[in-house]
Order: C-alpha cells, then sequence, then structure tokens
C-alpha cells in the first residue's frame, strides 16, 4: 500500500481511507463530466469530451453499455498487447507514419496530463470538502457504535434481572391465580342465589328487558345442574318469576293504550322467553290492524257519500288466506314467516286505504288551484317511499306511485274538459254579444273582440299549463319518475291537453257550417268570420307558440310519437277555409233571400212604369256595405283588377252596343232574321265562365266578390222564372244600373258584376211580352234622383 499525493494540494491520503477516496473520486468525475458548459469554452468542452470517452460516459451522463472489444490491437480495449500493436504498426506503416503516429500519442498523453492537472487544480475546494466529508462520516459513526454497545450492555442487564423476579414470585402468582378462579365462582354463585330477588326486583320496577337478559346469562348453568336440590330450587323459582313476567307482557297485547313501539319490545322478549313466534306475529298484527281500522273508519266516512268504490270489506277479505300461506313457513324460518306475514298485512291494509285515496282524489274536480292536490300528492308519495326501506320488495310504493300518475291524467283530463268549457262559454259570450240590439254586428265581431277572444283562450292555455307544471317542479318527489319525466310530459300534456285542444277548436269551429236551412241556421254570420279569423291565427302563429311553450317548459323529448306542427296547422287552416266559405255561403243566401222575395212577390207584367229605384236594392247595397266593413276589420283588403277610368259613372252602355242591339234585333224588331235565344246561347259560349260556390281566399275582396257573385246568381235565377211586361223590364233595367253604380267597387273585377247584370238584364228581355228598353238617360236620373 502507498500513499495518494496530489502535486500542489498539500493534501495527503492514508490508505486506510483509500477506498472512499476513490468512490467520491469517481464520483466526483461522473458529476463533473455532466457539468453544463457555456458556448463559449471550447477547450474545456473538448476536454470533457475526451473524457467521457475515456470513461464510457454518453451525453446523459451514464455509463454507455458498448460490447466488450476482445481485439488486441484496440488501445481503448480490455484486451490491447502492446506487442502485437507495435509489431502491426512495424508491418503496416512506414517510418513516417510511425514518426506521425507517436507524435499524436505523445500528444495525447501529454494533453490527458495536462487536462487531469487542470480538473484537479479548479475542483481543489471539492476535493477538501470530500475530504472532511469523510472524516466527520468516521467520528459521527464511531460515537454510534459506542452507543449501541452501551444500550445492549442494558438490555442485558434488564433481562437478568427480570428473569430473577420470573423466578421470586412464580409461586406466588400460581397461588394468587387460584383465588382469582375462586372468587369468579364466588360471583357467578351469589348471582345465581339473587338471581330470584333480582327478577321479582325488575319485575316491581317493570324492567322488563334487564330481568330477561339476567334470565339468559344463568338459564344456561341452571339446567346444566339442575340435578342439584340447590340449583332446582332456583331455576323453579326464575320460571316461576318469568312466567307472570311473560303474562305482563302478554297483557299489553290486549291493552288498546301499547304503542306500536312497546309492542315491538314486548315480542322481542318474548321471543327471547321461546314463546311461538306465528303467534306473537298474529297477535302483533292483530293489535296493529284494530289502531289502524280506526283510522281507516275515520277515513271512510268522510268519504262515504260515494258509494260507488269498492266495499271495504272486499278488501280486507284476502288477509286471512295470505295469513294462512305465510303460516306454513312458520317451522322452517322465523324471519321469513314474520315477514311474509307482515308483507301480507301491509299489502291488504294498502289496498284498502288505496282505494280510500283514490276515492278522495275523485272528489277534487275543481280545477281552480293545482298546488294543494299536488302537494298532497307528494306528501303521500313520500311517506310511502319509508315502506321501501323498511319491506324491500314490497309493491306498496308502487301502487302509490300508479295512484299518482292516474291522479296526475285524471288531472290533465279535468284541464282538457276545463278548456273546452271556457272555449264554448266565450263563444255564448260572442253570441249572446252579436244578439244584443245595442251593439251593431260590425262592432260586435270586429278586430277588438277577435283579438279579445284569442288573447283570453291563449291566457287560459297559459294558466293551465303552469297549474300542470306543477307536477314536475322540482320539489316534488315523484317528479324524479320516469313518468313524469317522458311520457306525462309528451303524451299527458303535450298530446292529451294542448293537442286535444287545439283539435277540439278546430272540430268544433267546423260544426258551425253544418247547420241547414237557406239562412245557415241559428249561427251568426259574424261568429262564422270571427272563427275563422281565429282558426286562421292559430295557423299561423298561435299553435306553433303554443307547442313552442309546452315542449319549453316541460322539457318535452319526443321519443314516443306525437302530432306535428305542420298537421295542426293544415287542420287549422281547413277549418278557416271552410268557415270563410260557409260564411260567404250564408251571407250570400241572405241577401239572396231578399232578391227572391223581391222578383216573386211582384207582378212584373202588369207593372207601372218605373219611377224609382225599388227599395230592396238599397238595402242590398246597405247590407253589402256593412259586410264589407264587417271582413275588413278582420282581413287584409286583398289585391284588385285596376278599373276603368269610368268605373264609378259607368252605366250599362252594354245594352245600347252593337252586342246588346244584336241581341233584342228580333225583339224590338219583328222581321228579325235570327232567333234571340240562339244569339244569346252563342254569346254564352265564348263568355268566361263564372264559378258561384268557389273557394274564397282571406281576404276583404275575395269574400264580398263570393258574396256579390251568390247574390247576383240568384237574382240572375229568379228572373228566368218570371214574365216580364215593358214596364217590368224597364223596372229591372233601373234596378240593374243602381247595383251596377255601387257593387262594382267591392269586387275584385268590375267585368264580373257587369256580366251578372247583363245577364239579368238580357233575361228578362228574353221572358218580356213587350220588350222596350227604357232610355239610358232616363234610367241614370232615375237612379241619380233615388
Amino acid at each position: 500500500r502507498k500513499r495518494l499525493t496530489f502535486s500542489g494540494s498539500g493534501c495527503q491520503v492514508s490508505a486506510a481511507s483509500w477506498t472512499p477516496v476513490i468512490f467520491v473520486y469517481r464520483h466526483f468525475i461522473s458529476t463533473f463530466l455532466s457539468w453544463p458548459l457555456s458556448e463559449d469554452s471550447g477547450r474545456p468542452r473538448r476536454v470533457h469530451g475526451m473524457l467521457k470517452l475515456y470513461y464510457g460516459i454518453n451525453k446523459e451522463g451514464k455509463a454507455a453499455e458498448q460490447a466488450e472489444s476482445l481485439d488486441p490491437c484496440d488501445i481503448n480495449g480490455a484486451h490491447f498487447n502492446p506487442d502485437l500493436f507495435l509489431n502491426k504498426l512495424r508491418r503496416e506503416c512506414s517510418l513516417a507514419e510511425l514518426m506521425d503516429q507517436e507524435t499524436c500519442m505523445v500528444k495525447q498523453i501529454r494533453s490527458l496530463d495536462s487536462d487531469m492537472q487542470t480538473l484537479v487544480y479548479e475542483n481543489y475546494n471539492k476535493f477538501i470538502s470530500a475530504t472532511d466529508t469523510i472524516r466527520k462520516m468516521k467520528n459521527d459513526f464511531k460515537k454510534m457504535e459506542d452507543e449501541m454497545d452501551c444500550l445492549s450492555a442494558n438490555m442485558s442487564a434488564i433481562t437478568e434481572f427480570s428473569a430473577r423476579i420470573s423466578g421470586t414470585l412464580q409461586d406466588q402468582h400460581e397461588q394468587i391465580t387460584k383465588l382469582s378462579g375462586v372468587h369468579t365462582l364466588l360471583r357467578k354463585l351469589q348471582f345465581l342465589f339473587e338471581l330470584p330477588a333480582r327478577l321479582n326486583k325488575c319485575l316491581e320496577l317493570q324492567a322488563y328487558a334487564q330481568a330477561v337478559r339476567s334470565h339468559r346469562r344463568a338459564r344456561c348453568v341452571l339446567q346444566q345442574y339442575s340435578h342439584l336440590p340447590s340449583f332446582k330450587g332456583i331455576q323453579d323459582d326464575c320460571h316461576a318469576i318469568m312466567d307472570k313476567l311473560a303474562q305482563e307482557l302478554r297483557q299489553k297485547f290486549r291493552d288498546g293504550g301499547s304503542s306500536a313501539k312497546d309492542l315491538s319490545e314486548c315480542v322481542e322478549l318474548l321471543l327471547q322467553l321461546d314463546e311461538p313466534a306465528e303467534e306473537l306475529c298474529d297477535k302483533f298484527l292483530s293489535h296493529a290492524q284494530s289502531r289502524l281500522e280506526t283510522d281507516l273508519q275515520g277515513l271512510e266516512a268522510e268519504i262515504r257519500p260515494y258509494p260507488s268504490a269498492p266495499a271495504v270489506k272486499d278488501a280486507s277479505a284476502p288477509r286471512l288466506s295470505s295469513t294462512a300461506a305465510a303460516g306454513e313457513l312458520a317451522s322452517k324460518n322465523i324471519p321469513q314467516m314474520a315477514n311474509g306475514k307482515l308483507q301480507a298485512f301491509v299489502g291488504d291494509l294498502a289496498a284498502r286505504y288505496f282505494s280510500l285515496v283514490e276515492r278522495r282524489i275523485q272528489e277534487e274536480k275543481g280545477v281552480g288551484d293545482n298546488s294543494l292536490l299536488v302537494r298532497a300528492l307528494d306528501r303521500f308519495h313520500r311517506r310511502l317511499q319509508a315502506v321501501a326501506k323498511l319491506l324491500p320488495g314490497s309493491p306498496v310504493p308502487n301502487q302509490g306511485t300508479e295512484i299518482v300518475i292516474r291522479a296526475a291524467t285524471e288531472r290533465v283530463k279535468q284541464y282538457l274538459s276545463a278548456l273546452q268549457s271556457f272555449y264554448m262559454d266565450s263563444l255564448t259570450d260572442v253570441r249572446q254579444a252579436l244578439a244584443t240590439p245595442r251593439l251593431s254586428v260590425v262592432s260586435a265581431s270586429g278586430a277588438g273582440g277577435g283579438a279579445l277572444l284569442g288573447a283570453s283562450i291563449l291566457n287560459q292555455i297559459k294558466s293551465v299549463l303552469a297549474s300542470v307544471h306543477l307536477f314536475t317542479a322540482k320539489d316534488i318527489a315523484f317528479s324524479n319518475k320516469p313518468y313524469f319525466k317522458g311520457e306525462f310530459c309528451s303524451q299527458g300534456v303535450r298530446e292529451s291537453l294542448v293537442v286535444s285542444f287545439i283539435k277540439f277548436v278546430c272540430q268544433s269551429s267546423r260544426q258551425f257550417c253544418e247547420s241547414a236551412g237557406d239562412k245557415g241556421g241559428s249561427t251568426p254570420p259574424a261568429l262564422l268570420l270571427l272563427l275563422s279569423r281565429l282558426c286562421l291565427d292559430y295557423e299561423t302563429s298561435t299553435i306553433s307558440y303554443i307547442l313552442t311553450l309546452t315542449d319549453e317548459q316541460f322539457l318535452v323529448q319526443h321519443h314516443s310519437p306525437v302530432t306535428p306542427v305542420t298537421t295542426l296547422c293544415t287542420e287549422a287552416r281547413e277549418a278557416a277555409q271552410k268557415l270563410l266559405n260557409h260564411y260567404v255561403k250564408v251571407q250570400g243566401l241572405i241577401i239572396s233571400q231578399m232578391l227572391r222575395k223581391s222578383v216573386e212577390t211582384r207582378d212584373w207584367v202588369n207593372t207601372i212604369e218605373p219611377r224609382n229605384v225599388r227599395a230592396v236594392m238599397k238595402r242590398v247595397v246597405e247590407d253589402t256595405t256593412s259586410i264589407d266593413v264587417q271582413v275588413g276589420l278582420l282581413y287584409e283588403e286583398g289585391v284588385r283588377k285596376a278599373h276603368s277610368s269610368d268605373s264609378s259613372k259607368r252605366t250599362f252602355s252594354v245594352y245600347s252596343s252593337s252586342r246588346q242591339q244584336a241581341r233584342y234585333a228580333a225583339s224590338y224588331t219583328p222581321s228579325a232574321p235570327m232567333d234571340t235565344n240562339l244569339l244569346s246561347n252563342i254569346h254564352k259560349l265564348f263568355s268566361e265562365r263564372i264559378d258561384i260556390f268557389s273557394s274564397v281566399e282571406f281576404n276583404k275582396v275575395s269574400v264580398i266578390t263570393g258574396i256579390i257573385k251568390i247574390s247576383l246568381k240568384t237574382f240572375l235565377e229568379c228572373v228566368r222564372l218570371r214574365t216580364f211586361g215593358r214596364y217590368g223590364l224597364q223596372q229591372i233595367q233601373v234596378d240593374c244600373h243602381y247595383l251596377q253604380m255601387y257593387l262594382w267597387r267591392f269586387v275584385s273585377d268590375e267585368n264580373l258584376v257587369h256580366f251578372l247584370l247583363d245577364e239579368i238584364v238580357g233575361s228578362s228581355a228574353h221572358r218580356c211580352l213587350d220588350p222596350a228598353p227604357m232610355e239610358q238617360s232616363v234610367i241614370e236620373v232615375i237612379c241619380e234622383r233615388g
């Protein structure tokens, strides 16, 4: 062994600490080689690279795992042979190459020596710190070794002292153990001898549970030593006392004032006294039934006026068979037997109770305040959940949930009926308002009345949805059930309530079009117009708004089939169209009836020369003007064809035209070459066909045009059935000219009025015995004066 001296350090390391120094040195080299260097330190980076290569360290500072080289000429390998290496160089290299190789190796050796010396100088402080650390560790380990030696000596002394004590007390320990056993036995014997007195004391204090516990502790010992006279006496006394205690516990079942908690404690104590379990179950349930029977009778007395519900006695009949079936399990398993009896008991009483609850729910017919019913159902549902915890698997909670579901469904039906009644009552109010003499038809069926009716119905629907929404409120326990999250919202509220009411509105509105008669039955025409506007508003906006409000308020998930909005809108539009068509027909028939009577009740052959417009024509113009104002309050104006510049002044100049003269030439001139009927028929072939009862559009012009077409067509058909004289024809001319002066402005195409009036005058001329038309100037004077 030699001393290792670091040149220039002034520090010597002894051979005894050689191994720690080597460990610290190697650790230092590894750490040093892993230190980061700046970019401008070129030489240290090269030095470190060479050192890493020498020590086989990679870039991460870990020793690289390289395969060991077996080449003896590898100067860096473990099997390097200098002789073979030199022989190989002499064989393969020239003299110049050998000199270069020597120079290179000398430079590398010097470089390594210089780098190593620099490395030592730069890390002088670290070497010193490592030396101090090693010295300190040596001192610390020395001190620890001394302390461990001291501890070992103390443990040995303690062990020896404990062994001496155990040897000294061995005899006394055996005596103490024997005396302790005797003492324990004496205490047990004392407990046995004092047991009758203790049981009597507990009986006086009604501490039944303590008495049973004391008896159970001593029962096995007394049974084991019952062959001994003293123990036999104690056992007999205890049996007598416990029999008396059992009688007192049974008496509690016969007392009506005992609570359920007291009875359950009695049952538990009697079971510990080996009483028959099945008999105890029957007594307990019988006592409970007697108390519940009072409550059920009280509930039944409150709803006795409704005898339609099932009888209570029939509901209680199945209980005996269920109890008997459960009794067969008594010999097999007491808990199973008791559970079967309890399930049957609860099921029968729950059936009677549920019957009363449903009868009571049926009394809730009013829909004014729904919150009271919802809170009652919520409390009913919450209390039934306790049964699910006490009796797992019992069908009672599910039956209670079904009652809540049926109550909610019935409530929805009641709200639908209420909405339908409100709608029909609103229509009744409108009809009464229309029939009131103080209110004109125009004011009663105006836009304000229609908007008021639609708004009141919409507000009623919103109010109903708000009331029904209480069933799905977050603070309601049963709202978390799948039914109230899904089917109740989609099928119950959306389909059965909202969609059904919309369909009811459309269907009930269409029924007003089914009345027969010339005047459309007893339905006021203004009501038909109002309902058509209501159905049209439903089609354009109300239906979509109501269904969107319902879907958002109830979070309706359309998993099940629901009625599309388009289907309801189509139904509403069809109802609106049918109502408007019927309105046109009714109003047209009303005016037609006046025209028919005016034609049929007059002698057109012997009438006097016309001097005025007939009053019925003035009434026709007045009624048409009133209808125009009435329809204009609910519908838009519509599109008209361009009127000619002389429409307001236009008279029946067609009668004096070449076509009209040709038509009437045969009548006016006896030598006419062609039959006038033939000329008229030829003219109709080339005339545009007029559809009198065609469907009207939703605007004022189309509605009034339809009414005027029906009225003038009726006028035409009545004229064709009469025979006219000269003055009768002239009166028809005056009347038609008066109608033309006012009716052209109401229709979409003024030519339609001209054509129909032309046909009326032409038909009158055909039916005239002495056709002599009145001068046009005279007609204008009469009409302007009229």
